[in-house]
């Protein structure tokens, strides 16, 4: 226990002197540019890690919003009812195919009806085939590998991967792998949304290297050995009640961890929770971490706070994770929730900056990201990804953060849907 103790020691500080020194693997010299169209119906999660990992490796990311010309409100209407603008957005029509040179790479994301909406834009498979042309890196997840790029012929005679309901998709000039990320020249495919952070740390590889993105890895606490079934740390289990449709309230702030919001949002939507996202901020659009998306909340905590919910789960980012913890109504539901034996949770620095100043950590086992863990009491289970403790369920890190709404699945719905989600996302 020593020496657990020791080494989770010499971990905090290590990735301490990281983050403040590194700001999280930001790149020395003039930033790469690295392109990505998106547009309405573009899988959330996808787009959240792919340009929130690409930012910690120092690229400079711009979101351009296809494929119509007259979308200037920028305001995309993503896969499960979930509205994001960014700060960095633009519409193609500010880009131009000569610009295209100033791009070390573009990517697109999947998502249905997002993957034919780009598939169908003119101008930006203009754009794509004249990067590829000059040799330029290229890259798409989920459905548009088979939908966008091996229509416009971008595959012909690569190995490629996509999701695998679509890999009968690939036309015969294609050569399909079953593979969570492939590789081949300057193209990278990879699955789905539960394949995102892998795909991302790809692409990383290849516009910086090895070396980097091990770099960028490291802080996001990456599973070892992902695709095998996720597993839990359970101790006194309970089960969690409600009745009928699970009530599930995600308090957002400005600087809250996108990836650790959004796979929350969506996953539990998917599986048919009520998700209410709410702002606890002084306007319902906030502005995430890393990639600064605009996620605009479905109404003020004030409001949200008149109701009843079956779960109050935070995300992290320390900033977010902060103004969680100076939100006197928060901390009241939080605290309300807990004395009424329902469920409740965090990720990330939440565990550490909102539960455990609050006494909502009293008497309980949890888990926070590794460089925070050394302010929580009890430190016994800080080395595992999830941890469940009765009607707490705490997670570590972005690279976490799909096992956790998982495990939340799993306490909500059971193990059965739990695993059809896992298996949906190509989680596992």
């Amino acid at each position: 226990m020593a020496a657990a103790s020791s080494s989770l020691a010499r971990r905090a500080v290590s990735w301490r002197r990281l983050l403040l020194s590194r700001a999280f693997g930001a790149a020395a010299g003039p930033a790469k540019r690295v392109l990505v169209p998106v547009a309405n119906g573009t899988e959330p999660i996808e787009a959240a890690a792919t340009a929130n990992v690409l930012n910690r490796a120092g690229a400079r990311v711009t979101v351009s919003h296809f494929p119509s010309p007259t979308a200037l409100s920028l305001c995309l209407q993503i896969c499960f009812f979930l509205q994001l603008t960014t700060v960095q957005c633009v519409p193609y029509c500010s880009i131009g195919v000569r610009a295209l040179c100033n791009f070390k790479m573009l990517v697109r994301y999947g998502g249905m009806p997002g993957s034919a909406n780009l598939r169908d834009c003119k101008v930006l498979e203009k754009m794509v085939k004249k990067h590829a042309e000059e040799g330029g890196l290229y890259g798409a997840i989920c459905a548009s590998p088979a939908v966008a790029l091996a229509h416009w012929g971008m595959l012909k005679g690569l190995k490629a991967t996509c999701y695998p309901s679509f890999m009968e998709k690939f036309p015969s000039d294609v050569i399909p792998v079953n593979s969570r990320v492939v590789v081949d020249r300057n193209a990278v495919a990879s699955q789905g949304p539960g394949t995102s952070i892998e795909f991302a740390l790809a692409l990383v590889e290849q516009l910086y290297g090895k070396e980097k993105m091990e770099e960028v890895a490291g802080p996001l606490y990456v599973g070892p050995q992902d695709g095998a079934e996720y597993t839990i740390e359970e101790l006194n289990p309970v089960k969690w009640k409600c009745n009928g449709t699970p009530q599930v309230l995600v308090p957002v702030a400005n600087d809250s961890e996108e990836m650790e919001a959004l796979n929350l949002i969506d996953i539990l939507r998917r599986v048919g929770a009520n998700v209410i996202v709410a702002s606890v901020e002084d306007k319902s659009q906030i502005v995430t971490r890393r990639h600064k998306f605009n996620l605009v909340a479905d109404m003020m905590l004030d409001e949200a706070a008149k109701m009843e919910f079956d779960l109050i789960v935070m995300p992290g980012g320390l900033l977010g994770a902060e103004k969680f913890a100076s939100t006197e109504k928060l901390v009241d539901l939080l605290k309300k929730q807990a004395e009424s034996n329902k469920p409740y949770g965090a990720i990330c620095a939440s565990p550490a900056h909102v539960l455990e100043p609050h006494g909502l950590l009293k008497g309980k086992k949890a888990t926070a990201f590794p460089p925070m863990a050394h302010l929580l009491t009890d430190q016994s289970h800080c080395e595992n990804r999830v941890v469940i403790d009765g009607n707490l369920i705490t997670s570590r890190a972005p690279g976490t953060a799909t096992e956790f709404a998982v495990a939340i699945v799993d306490k909500l719905f059971g193990r059965e849907k739990a695993l059809s989600i896992a298996k949906e996302l190509i989680f596992m």
